[in-house]
């Protein structure tokens, strides 16, 4: 009879001890950090674990929160680091449009994984705009990136391919054009930022912490990286020549019922890589495959980074 109580005890110690954070914890349990970029701006973090250095990068409009099914998932074996990037919720906000470009923002994106990863190569993982920078991240920067993870953002060319071609994909990018006129910041607000394209699961206290990172935020920030980098009209494909091919292996998302981009800008991707792509088409999900589908995707994620 002891040695059964003990056994029980032992079988219930080893059990909590590798129990995974549940993701209604994820956003009291994680602690926060900067890193100050070149320029002086302050880039905030959210993290959490300890082991392989994971760095997650959000799209529009969102922060680093939008990560926490995935932080929940990898929290138990890797240190997890969520950064709001600039002009969002806790990081630094500068004035003027050239403050959003793509150069700055993928220095910033070198800068934490310098300072972070301690001159070690990391797991970059980016969504939409974040999706966008890591891809050039890891083609500028290989030394910097030991695996990629995209989420619903085809390979620069891709993308570039269907906009400049495919109609369907330029109507799709209607909201693009309306954010890069003049004032689209004050067409925006909190509340309608905390419900843009989303339709995934949420709790109403998810919402309202949407919204309150969204007040935090810098509305003509969030413009300006429209204005700074989204193509604009007429669209022009060069064919890819002269990119640097990804050298690093890639394990790429896309919700197939994204309403704002195209599963075919996910074709040929293969012409771009110089290094193992696994592609992960997802059903009965849209923009946000990682909150859509986020048991699936944790799923894969986990097996492909073992």
């Amino acid at each position: 009879m002891m040695l059964k109580y003990h056994l029980l005890a032992l079988t219930l110690l080893l059990s909590s001890a590798t129990m995974a954070l549940d993701v209604t914890e994820v956003f009291d349990a994680v602690e926060h950090g900067e890193v100050t970029s070149p320029d002086g701006v302050k880039i905030h973090y959210a993290e959490i674990g300890e082991g392989p250095l994971v760095i997650m990068v959000h799209g529009f409009p969102d922060y680093w929160y939008s990560w926490r099914y995935q932080i929940a998932a990898l929290a138990d074996d890797y240190h997890v680091v969520a950064i709001d990037t600039r002009g969002y919720n806790l990081s630094d906000k500068p004035k003027g449009g050239a403050a959003y470009s793509g150069e700055k923002i993928i220095g910033d994106l070198i800068n934490v994984i310098s300072t972070l990863g301690e001159g070690k190569p990391v797991t970059l993982m980016g969504h939409d705009w974040g999706g966008a920078f890591s891809w050039t991240v890891a083609m500028l920067a290989p030394q910097l990136v030991e695996r990629l993870v995209i989420f619903n953002l085809p390979h620069p060319n891709g993308f570039s391919r269907e906009l400049a071609n495919n109609k369907v994909q330029q109507e799709m990018s209607d909201y693009a054009r309306e954010f890069q006129k003049p004032g689209s910041e004050e067409k925006i607000n909190p509340e309608i930022l905390a419900d843009f394209f989303r339709k995934g699961p949420r709790t109403p206290i998810d919402r309202e912490r949407y919204i309150t990172a969204m007040e935090n935020s810098d509305m003509k920030a969030l413009m300006a990286y429209y204005k700074a980098g989204y193509p604009r009209p007429p669209y022009k494909y060069g064919g890819g020549e002269g990119t640097p091919k990804v050298k690093v292996p890639v394990l790429q998302f896309h919700g197939i019922d994204d309403p704002a981009i195209l599963t075919d800008g996910v074709n040929s991707t293969w012409e771009w890589m110089d290094a193992p792509w696994t592609l992960v088409t997802v059903p009965n999900a849209g923009h946000w495959v990682h909150h859509d589908q986020s048991e699936l995707v944790n799923k894969a994620l986990v097996d492909w980074l073992k």
